[in-house]
């Protein structure tokens, strides 16, 4: 949450008060009420101030005006130096101009061409307070990178947000569209409005870039380096994204506090910041044609767009253009709503409802007619501008997907045969989609709208076709790194070690290798790929299409070091003396339990665990008697696997009744077709053994599985029983995690079976330790895996770059529409697609026998799809940066200049001319809006 209290509240007062730094607070203020009434030592405007400015330096301040330009005579003049004092006098302003509480200049003037008139002489200048000294305050460039000065004064981080603050609280609401030359100014991607031939020059980019090419530079971004320092930073690198013009790029080339870079690169930071998702901004303080930045900023962090997002007042930031989506083109895909960030776009639905109307959406109340004040803000802006869907609901597939991925998104690529488009927006959310085409459980299916009305699409077998690209090197999709750095960075140097090599470490590695970081993976087995690989079965997955998808993580940067158990051959404090900075440990349910009953470890006797593994390195042929117990996919994949391993007599036999059986319906059939007897509402009560070896086992009746809260609590009629002889049974009634030595001497608790760890970062009770996947929420499916691997990248990257772990996160959390309130007016009638079987492969054979969908099955299966979900945009919290259209891959949502009024820029001296006519304006409407 936004802080509106003052601090940090023990900011240092170790001395006596200044009187002329108060004095300058006062003056170089934005706050009126500091004008009337002064300030105070314990105000900002002093502490900040007062930490690293002397009072010499605040006498000079005061002889100057603000914002008017003085040469070094004039200064001399101003202050009575003396000649044989100009010397010393000079040093006293390079300080001031090196710590940021003057800029000078060259009185350079410039025109669309660029200079056209030189000054030599520098001229220093008393900025106000934002944009100005409270900003260059934090600006430090050395050369290994670091910021020493924010380290030593802390203060000055809260200085300059404090001062992003006050002088806007309660006023912002005043303001007219196009920020009356206060603070700063969104300006749109360029490719957005490129072919708006109602644009103005200054709305565009390469304009300003043009205007000033050959004074360019760049330098740290003072919002991303204080938010850091007061601990609301979001791990972006913080340097490199602020472009300085004309003559602020020279002053912070001879200042230190950035360096030249030419138009080419300027606009290599501009696409790398598009890439991001952060919004282009312009300073907005001198007046037509003329600024001296462009900021590359992160809602999470920037000051300047706190301005319009807090207050809940857009006019403050936004540019001349509003966001529309075209609903026939739109797919939901979301990408749009992950990266907006006003929190202007949301999902909602494209389907009307039963009586023929359009679901009605809320806006934003603005502050044109209202009275506005606290109770108007949003603190936590922030959390509230990454909520993904509207309260009454988006696509059923996107939500039900643990993984969120864009089902509608892809199934459309696929319809226009763009299958490499569509494999790479799968891959936003899930890095094994040859692997899920084949073992998903399928909840996008289950949620499908389609199968109100006849049979859900075949999403998954849609996925598998695409993602047959995945299994050839040549037509593989490799996304591109997208670092949070500038162009001066290619990946982040910070190590990160993930411990198992399953689908939640493997994924949590993707994303961090996407993300610019090349973490290292530590497997103790012999290959990657966890419970996919040694768990289960070919017939159903084929380890080459395990390695191809891992492949792909190894082109990324991934490093993967198998055949080392961590713990065992080396220890976490050992990789963190390696310079390892944070662990993600999805280590996995990697081995089975027993029911406790008598006989249970009896020689014969194994978990499907085990039994799987062996099955999968090809040590497992078996022909007498075996009962597997247990009623789940990991039971049929044992009893099937049996089957096909040349077992005599198959027996399954488990708890629950057959509609209650937790494994899928088609495990079920298909185990059935293999031979394999199932008996549904038996539980075990005794291995019989002769010679300590198994000969048989006794079932007792379960009358009830859970109880009547819904907990497993299974009941017994103790004198019903049933007696099965065989050589060989297989317990599939849980699985837990085999943790060794991994965690010795760590500061992880345990609730149960389970590591304590936050729900939403998976942070433990040792910072630098991570979970996920099974290891965390016990055994689940592959899709669950990944989804967490994939939350978990985001919180490794906060961490490793002390970023705060929660602020404007995505939470990932969606809202089903209402299927039972829908109207589907017209629909492509044609029957659901099946899959062939490859009639060559022998029957019982570990052979994956299913076929891949035809592609002119693929065309009729996703001309099925209801393309239910639609992007809805609020344009009253637009603010019109255009990051949306940047992500969009279907046309669907482009730029219109709704409000060219947002395009006026005025100087900062000239504020109130503008406000208080605005003002007027708006009492009016608000008394006419009061008496209605």
């Amino acid at each position: 949450m936004e802080q509106y209290n003052q601090w940090p509240a023990n900011h240092k007062n170790d001395k006596a008060p200044g009187e002329k730094i108060i004095k300058l607070g006062r003056k170089i203020t934005d706050v009126a009420g500091h004008i009337m009434g002064g300030v105070k030592v314990e105000d900002p405007e002093y502490w900040g101030l007062a930490e690293i400015i002397t009072e010499e330096m605040a006498e000079v301040g005061l002889s100057m005006k603000k914002r008017v330009p003085y040469t070094f005579s004039e200064l001399c003049h101003l202050n009575k130096i003396p000649k044989e004092g100009e010397e010393k006098f000079q040093k006293l302003l390079d300080e001031m101009s090196y710590i940021g509480l003057l800029e000078y200049d060259y009185g350079y003037h410039y025109d669309h061409n660029g200079r056209t008139r030189e000054q030599t002489e520098r001229r220093y200048i008393l900025p106000m307070f934002v944009p100005g000294s409270a900003e260059l305050f934090n600006m430090e460039e050395l050369p290994d990178g670091s910021n020493p000065r924010l380290k030593e004064h802390p203060d000055v981080a809260a200085f300059f947000e404090r001062m992003t603050f006050i002088p806007l609280a309660g006023i912002t609401q005043m303001v007219p569209p196009g920020g009356a030359g206060i603070g700063m100014h969104v300006i749109p991607v360029e490719k957005a409005i490129s072919m708006e031939n109602q644009s103005m020059d200054i709305e565009h980019l390469s304009y300003w870039l043009k205007k000033y090419e050959g004074h360019i530079g760049v330098g740290r971004c003072s919002c991303r380096a204080s938010r850091k320092v007061i601990g609301e930073g979001v791990a972006d690198d913080d340097f490199g994204w602020c472009i300085g013009v004309g003559d602020f790029a020279d002053y912070c080339r001879e200042t230190g506090k950035g360096h030249d870079i030419t138009y080419e690169e300027a606009m290599a930071i501009l696409k790398r910041a598009e890439e991001n998702g952060f919004v282009h901004q312009i300073t907005n303080i001198d007046g037509d044609n003329k600024i001296f930045g462009i900021c590359n900023c992160n809602v999470n962090i920037c000051n300047a767009l706190r301005t319009s997002q807090l207050f809940n007042t857009p006019n403050m930031s936004r540019s001349a253009y509003v966001a529309h989506v075209d609903k026939d083109k739109c797919v939901a895909c979301g990408r749009c709503v992950e990266y907006c960030p006003a929190g202007a776009t949301r999902l909602g639905q494209k389907l009307c409802q039963k009586d023929g109307s359009e679901v009605r959406y809320p806006k934003q109340q603005l502050p044109d007619a209202v009275k506005w004040g606290k109770d108007k803000w949003d603190p936590d802006y922030r959390d509230n501008n990454r909520i993904n869907s509207h309260k009454s609901g988006t696509a059923p597939c996107k939500t039900a997907c643990p993984a969120h991925i864009a089902v509608q998104g892809y199934l459309k690529k696929a319809s226009q045969g763009k299958y490499q488009e569509a494999l790479a927006l799968i891959k936003k959310q899930n890095p094994f989609p040859a692997v899920c085409g084949r073992i998903c459980n399928r909840r996008c299916e289950d949620a499908c709208t389609r199968g109100t009305i006849d049979q859900a699409v075949a999403i998954d077998a849609v996925k598998k076709f695409i993602a047959e690209q995945d299994l050839k090197a040549e037509t593989r999709y490799i996304p591109p790194v997208v670092i949070p750095a500038s162009i001066h960075m290619d990946h982040f140097p910070e190590k990160i070690a993930i411990i198992g090599g399953g689908p939640a470490g493997m994924s949590a590695a993707f994303y961090l290798a996407e993300k610019g970081y090349r973490p290292t993976v530590f497997e103790k087995n012999e290959e990657p790929g966890g419970m996919l690989r040694y768990g289960i079965p070919s017939y159903k997955l084929e380890k080459d299409v395990i390695a191809a998808e891992i492949d792909v993580m190894r082109e990324m940067g991934v490093e993967i070091k198998t055949g080392v158990e961590v713990g065992k051959d080396v220890t976490l404090k050992e990789l963190r003396e390696q310079g390892y900075k944070a662990f993600y440990i999805a280590i996995g349910c990697s081995a089975g339990r027993r029911p406790g009953v008598p006989g249970d470890d009896a020689e014969g006797t194994t978990t499907a665990i085990d039994y799987l593994r062996e099955a999968n390195t090809g040590k497992t042929s078996y022909t007498g008697r075996v009962v597997v117990v247990g009623g789940g996919n990991v039971a049929i994949d044992a009893a099937r696997v049996s089957a096909r391993s040349g077992a005599g007599e198959v027996h399954m036999l488990c708890l629950e009744s057959e509609a209650e059986m937790p494994a899928a319906d088609d495990e079920v059939r298909e185990a059935k077709e293999d031979g394999v007897k199932i008996q549904n509402g038996w539980g075990p009560k005794e291995v019989l053994t002769e010679n300590g070896k198994v000969t048989g086992i006794i079932f007792k009746k379960c009358t009830s599985v859970k109880n009547a809260e819904g907990r497993f609590a299974p009941t017994y009629d103790e004198n019903e029983t049933i007696r099965i002889d065989c050589d060989r049974v297989i317990f599939a009634v849980g699985q837990r995690s085999v943790w060794g030595n991994l965690l010795e001497g760590e500061n992880v608790t345990f609730n149960g079976p389970a590591i304590v760890a936050d729900k939403l970062t998976y942070q433990t009770g040792q910072p630098d330790i991570f979970v996920g996947g099974d290891v965390y929420t016990g055994p689940k499916f592959a899709i669950d895996a990944i989804a967490a691997g994939h939350y978990a990248a985001e919180s490794l990257h906060r961490y490793v770059h002390n970023g705060h772990m929660t602020i404007g996160r995505n939470r990932w959390e969606f809202n089903e529409l209402d299927k039972s309130n829908i109207s589907v007016e017209s629909y492509d009638n044609s029957s659901r697609q099946i899959e062939g079987v490859d009639e060559t492969v022998p029957s019982k054979s570990f052979k994956d026998a299913h076929l891949t969908l035809t592609e002119e099955q693929v065309r009729k299966e996703t001309a099925r799809c209801l393309g239910c979900g639609a992007t809805i945009v609020d344009e009253n919290k637009c603010i019109g940066c255009g990051v949306c259209t940047t992500k969009c891959e279907f046309d669907a949502i482009t730029l219109r200049r709704d409000h060219p009024e947002c395009s006026k820029m005025v100087k900062a001296e000239d504020k109130f001319k503008h406000i208080l006519p605005y003002q007027l304006k708006r009492a009016v409407k608000i008394v006419t809006n009061k008496e209605k």
